[in-house]
C-alpha cells in the first residue's frame, strides 16, 4: 500500500480552514427571497449569442420576464422563444419601465457596456451575473465592486470554470505544495479568433469587408457610418461618446477594438488564468511588461507575450506569462515541457496553463481546469485529488454561472466567482492590457493608488470620456 500524502490530516485541516473556509461567506446585508416563489431575471444583452445561454440557464430556476438587446432581429426570435416577456432595446427603459418586477440581471453585453449596465441594475437593488471580462476599464472594476458592496447585492461573473470540481481540487492541493514552491505560471490561448491588428483596422474603416461568423453564413458588406437596419447603435455605445457605426463590430468581432473590447486577455484571462490565480493566491502585479505584434490606435494586436511580475508571501517572486495569437503563422505560447509524454501532442493544445514548481508542473489542456495533470507524473496528481480533504465550499450549480447566483439568492449563499474574487481576476486581465498597450516598456503598478508610473497608462485605467448622464460610479449608487 502507498504510503498516505497526509500522514497528519488534523493538522493540515486546522491550517486551512481559515484559508479555505471562508471562500463562501453568507452575505448578511441580503435576506433570503422568500416562500418559495421564484425569482424575476432579466437578460440584458440576452436575445442572442453567449446572452441567449445565459437568460436561458439562469431561466432554469428563476421567471424570464425581460430581455433587452440592441438587435431587433434577434429580439424579435426571443419574444418567439418567450412569450409573454417584454423586449426593450435600452437597459434604461427596461428598468425604468418594469423595474419592480425584476430580482436579478444577466448582463451579456460588449465589454463596454458592462459597467454601465451592472451600474443600473446595482443602483436599484438588483442581484447581477455578469459576463466576463466584468469591464474593460480598472476604474470601472473598482467602482463596480464598491457599488455591489454599498447596495448588498448578490454577485457573480460568467466564467464557468469557477463552478467546476477541478479547479477546487487545484486550489486544495496547491494548499498542500503538489508542485512544491510556485516560480512561474505560464498561460497561453488561441485567441484572438476574431480580426486584431491591422486586419481590424482596416475592416473598422470600412477599406476591407468583415467575414460573417458562420463560414456559411451571407451577409452584406457593411459601410462605415451607415447603421444596419437591424441595430440600436445608440443603445449598442452605451455610455460610450457618440460615434458613426463602425463595420464589423456586431454582433462579435467588437472583442478586438480597444475602446469596446479587451482582446484575447480579456475574452480568455477571466478563464484560463482562473485556475492559477485562485490556486496560487496571486493578487496584483508590482510590475508588467510585453512584446506584442500589430498593435494599433484602434486595435488590439495580432499576438503578445506580457509578463506580470508578483510578490508573493508564500512563494517569494513568481512571474506569469500570457501568450497569445500567431507570430509568423506559429502559435505564441511556452516551449513544450520537457518531461511532456511523447504521444501527447502540444501543437493540438490552443489554450491551457503551466504552474511550475520547484518539485514539479502542473499542465493543463484547455480552458476550465479541465485536463489536469502532473508532467510526467500522473499517479501523483489522481493521488492528491483522491486523499487530498475537500475543505472548499462546492459550487451550487457546477457549469452554470447563472443558475448559481440563483441559488445563491434563494439559499443567502455566496456564488463562486462573486466581485470579491472577480474583480481582482478580471483586473489581472486589465493589468495585462496596460502592458499590450505600452509595449516594451516596464510599467510599475502602485497598489495603494491604482497608478502606474507610467503617463499613458495610466490614461488607460480610466475611460477619457463619457457620454452626458452616464456618469456612474459607487458613490452615487
Amino acid at each position: 500500500m502507498k504510503p498516505s500524502l497526509f500522514p497528519n490530516r488534523r493538522a493540515f485541516l486546522r491550517n486551512t480552514a481559515l484559508t479555505a473556509g471562508g471562500i463562501f461567506v453568507p452575505n448578511l446585508l441580503i435576506s433570503q427571497e422568500g416562500g418559495g416563489k421564484k425569482l424575476n431575471v432579466a437578460g440584458i444583452g440576452g436575445a442572442g449569442g453567449k446572452g441567449a445561454s445565459d437568460i436561458a440557464i439562469a431561466g432554469e430556476a428563476a421567471n424570464v420576464v425581460a430581455i433587452c438587446d440592441i438587435d431587433r432581429t434577434r429580439l424579435a426570435d426571443a419574444a418567439k422563444k418567450y412569450p409573454g416577456v417584454k423586449t426593450f432595446e435600452s437597459f434604461r427603459e427596461m428598468f425604468e419601465t418594469m423595474g419592480d418586477k425584476i430580482d436579478l440581471c444577466t448582463v451579456s453585453t460588449p465589454d463596454h457596456a458592462h459597467y454601465p449596465a451592472a451600474m443600473e441594475a446595482i443602483k436599484r437593488g438588483k442581484h447581477v451575473c455578469v459576463q466576463k471580462p466584468l469591464v474593460n476599464r480598472i476604474w470601472e472594476a473598482n467602482e463596480l465592486h464598491e457599488a455591489a458592496k454599498k447596495k448588498g447585492v448578490k454577485t457573480n461573473m460568467g466564467n464557468q470554470g469557477h463552478t467546476k470540481e477541478t479547479i477546487r481540487q487545484l486550489r486544495e492541493s496547491m494548499a498542500v505544495g503538489i508542485v512544491g514552491n510556485v516560480k512561474e505560471i505560464h498561460v497561453w490561448t488561441n485567441r484572438p479568433i476574431w480580426p486584431q491588428g491591422n486586419d481590424a483596422k482596416a475592416i473598422y474603416s470600412g477599406q476591407k469587408d468583415a467575414k460573417p461568423r458562420k463560414k456559411d453564413a451571407t451577409s452584406a458588406p457593411e459601410a462605415a457610418g451607415a447603421i444596419p437596419a437591424n441595430v440600436n447603435w445608440q443603445s449598442w455605445l452605451a455610455q460610450c461618446p457618440d460615434a458613426p457605426y463602425i463595420p464589423g463590430l456586431h454582433p462579435f468581432a467588437w472583442r478586438g477594438h480597444r475602446e469596446y473590447g479587451a482582446g484575447a486577455m480579456g475574452d480568455m484571462g477571466c478563464h484560463i488564468m482562473d485556475g492559477p490565480f485562485w490556486a496560487c493566491d496571486l493578487g496584483e502585479p508590482y510590475k508588467l511588461e510585453a512584446e506584442v505584434g500589430e498593435l494599433t490606435d484602434v486595435s488590439w494586436p495580432a499576438w503578445s507575450h506580457v509578463i506580470c511580475y508578483f510578490k508573493h508571501a508564500k512563494y517569494g517572486e513568481i512571474t506569469l506569462h500570457w501568450y497569445e495569437g500567431k507570430k509568423d503563422g506559429a502559435a505564441v505560447k511556452p516551449p513544450r515541457p520537457d518531461k511532456l509524454a511523447a504521444d501527447q501532442d502540444y501543437d493540438k493544445m490552443g489554450g491551457g496553463f503551466m504552474i511550475i514548481g520547484d518539485e514539479d508542473t502542473i499542465l493543463n489542456a484547455g480552458d476550465y481546469c479541465e485536463n489536469l495533470t502532473i508532467v510526467g507524473n500522473k499517479t501523483k496528481i489522481d493521488q492528491f485529488f483522491k486523499e487530498t480533504p475537500k475543505t472548499i465550499e462546492r459550487s451550487l450549480a457546477p457549469d452554470k454561472p447563472q443558475l448559481e447566483l440563483v441559488r445563491a439568492i434563494e439559499q443567502d449563499k455566496t456564488a463562486g466567482s462573486n466581485f470579491d474574487y472577480s474583480v481582482p481576476l478580471t483586473k489581472l486581465c486589465l493589468f495585462g492590457n496596460l502592458a499590450i498597450a505600452n509595449p516594451g516598456k516596464v510599467i510599475n503598478w502602485d497598489a495603494a493608488t491604482q497608478k502606474t508610473d507610467n503617463e499613458d497608462a495610466n490614461k488607460l485605467i480610466k475611460r477619457a470620456a463619457v457620454r452626458s448622464g452616464w456618469e456612474y460610479s459607487a458613490a452615487t449608487t
